[in-house]
């Protein structure tokens, strides 16, 4: 399996289809001692198993390299680009930085996979004109089908055990656009309708006293207060002034959403780090943040955005 990466471009963002720990390995290993070779910052973001594989293999300088495990720092995909990627590689600007990131694994659910395919479909905006370089692995026999055909759509370079090929499918466009999907509300979902900033301290309490009910406390119970300020402040701000506030469980976990009139043309928003000296922008950012997963709909009617607390 090669290890090489060969383009000129400033951001180069491969997959890496792999089947078993040996492909793995030989597809990660020579990644990251070419780029510790050519004196870049080399971050590896997987989960645990493969950070030990990878921290075995290199031995003596496995401590060269910053590790990352994805299913905690990861686990809502929506903050895998400001809170992994960008993290590593604004603290690097000087130069090209190498990143291994493995957003999509086996245990990921069918609910989370469709914000990881947009995830890996945004990294390509979130990079332009950066010198970065960012690896992630596939799991040919422990995915289904269907996301390794995303890969090929969000990828524009694919390596496998027979080299690299460049996607004839490459669009991510498009798999953005796939995966903005409807959101169904089930029936015994609790309605709290707001229309005014004076609404805002009651569409909280509504949502608090809620969580309350169901148990969630701590930490969870202050998260799902700050989620539903921030979004509906940004409902009553860009929002056409209104929104719907709903909220239910799942299993173990608190699904909170909120809709209103206003269309979200940017699909990088929430992603992007915030930059200290500007003002607003940090809603999504937030909400990104501390939830375990954001799924977002935007549409003719407005735009959806759901979170999910508790697990």
């Amino acid at each position: 399996m090669t290890n090489a990466v060969t383009t000129d471009e400033l951001f180069v963002h491969p997959a890496l289809f792999y089947r078993g720990e040996q492909e793995f390995l030989a597809g990660t290993v020579p990644f990251v001692l070419a780029g510790l070779a050519a004196a870049e910052p080399v971050a590896v973001a997987t989960p645990p198993e493969h950070l030990e594989l990878i921290r075995h293999h290199l031995a003596d300088r496995a401590d060269e390299v910053h590790f990352v495990d994805m299913t905690r720092a990861g686990r809502n995909p929506g903050w895998i680009i400001p809170g992994v990627l960008r993290r590593f590689a604004d603290a690097h600007e000087a130069g090209r930085v190498r990143i291994i990131g493995e957003p999509v694994w086996a245990g990921r659910s069918h609910l989370e996979y469709p914000a990881c395919a947009q995830h890996e479909a945004l990294i390509n905006a979130a990079f332009v004109e950066r010198e970065v370089t960012i690896l992630c692995p596939y799991d040919t026999d422990g995915l289904d089908p269907r996301v390794l055909d995303d890969a090929w759509a969000t990828h524009p370079l694919v390596i496998d055990g027979a080299g690299e090929t460049a996607s004839a499918a490459y669009s991510p466009e498009l798999v953005v656009a796939r995966y903005n999907e409807v959101l169904p509300v089930p029936p015994d979902a609790e309605t709290y309708h707001f229309d005014s900033s004076s609404q805002l301290a009651g569409a909280r309490e509504f949502a608090v006293r809620y969580g309350g009910r169901t148990g969630l406390d701590g930490r969870l119970l202050n998260d799902l207060a700050l989620a539903v300020a921030e979004l509906t402040t940004n409902s009553v701000i860009h929002g056409a002034g209104s929104g719907t506030l709903r909220i239910w469980t799942e299993g173990v976990r608190i699904v909170c959403e909120v809709h209103d009139a206003g269309r979200l043309v940017d699909p990088l928003a929430g992603r992007r780090p915030q930059v200290p000296s500007e003002p607003g922008g940090r809603g999504l950012l937030l909400v990104n943040h501390i939830a375990d997963l954001v799924r977002v709909h935007t549409g003719e009617t407005g735009t959806t955005i759901r979170f999910y607390l508790g697990s």
